[in-house]
């Protein structure tokens, strides 16, 4: 199957053109002009090139048609997606505030580091008290945002002490927040947790500093495999 790269230059901008004249559901600021390319153009664009190539596959009588009409729902499809995560970043960002809590994206991922110093108590799995804020503070998002992601919990140690029992530790400290999550309402039908003790250092574990670091828990949230991301909050579609 051939599309010509004018055809899908033509594509792709029918979708970005759709996913940016669309105003932000979850913006409070819809009217407002804004500078740059968002994660929402981005994701319109490659969503364009994906539903291009759908479209011309499945419309084989006129495949220019067919590929400019996948190209824009494609596009609108990631966009939607775009906008949401655009959106529930920065909500994170601004509650997560000073609380020691680093927050942070690559592509569709968002992650939260949260750093021992702040998560529990040496070798307990127990919440600790400066905790509670920065986990009440994330509950209370996902569930504004509909509980529409995947969230998985991994915990972690530094490398002193037994492997095993890090591993053991690590794991404990991970079902600790997602019980904590559920408690307040996350739904744990898309939550996994996993234990991973010392692998993946972020700082050396020579001093107690870098140690702290390592001792921490990271929640990634992600968007949910097979769901569709609509522009309007809260109509979300699964599809088989």
């Amino acid at each position: 199957m051939f599309i010509s790269r004018r055809l899908i230059v033509a594509a792709s901008a029918v979708a970005l053109l759709a996913g940016c004249a669309t105003p932000n559901p979850y913006d409070n600021n819809q009217g407002q002009a804004s500078s740059g390319m968002s994660n929402t153009a981005k994701y319109g664009g490659l969503g364009a090139l994906a539903g291009a190539v759908a479209g011309a596959a499945i419309d084989h009588n006129n495949r220019g048609k067919g590929a400019l009409i996948g190209a824009a729902v494609a596009g609108l499809g990631a966009a939607g997606y775009g906008y949401y995560a655009d959106k529930q970043e920065a909500a994170l960002r601004a509650s997560m505030a000073n609380t020691g809590v680093e927050v942070q994206r690559q592509g569709d991922n968002i992650t939260l580091v949260m750093p021992g110093n702040i998560t529990f108590a040496t070798n307990s799995a127990n919440i600790a008290p400066s905790f509670f804020q920065p986990l009440n503070n994330l509950a209370n998002s996902l569930k504004q945002f509909n509980n529409q992601n995947q969230i998985q919990i991994v915990g972690y140690t530094d490398s002193t002490g037994n492997y095993n029992y890090n591993m053991q530790l690590s794991q404990q400290r991970a079902q600790s927040v997602a019980t904590y999550l559920t408690s307040q309402g996350v739904s744990g039908q898309y939550l996994s947790v996993r234990g991973a003790g010392p692998a993946d250092p972020i700082a050396s574990n020579a001093t107690p500093d870098g140690r702290a670091q390592n001792r921490r828990v990271q929640v990634t949230l992600a968007p949910i495999p097979g769901m569709q991301y609509q522009q309007q909050p809260g109509q979300v579609q699964q599809y088989p």
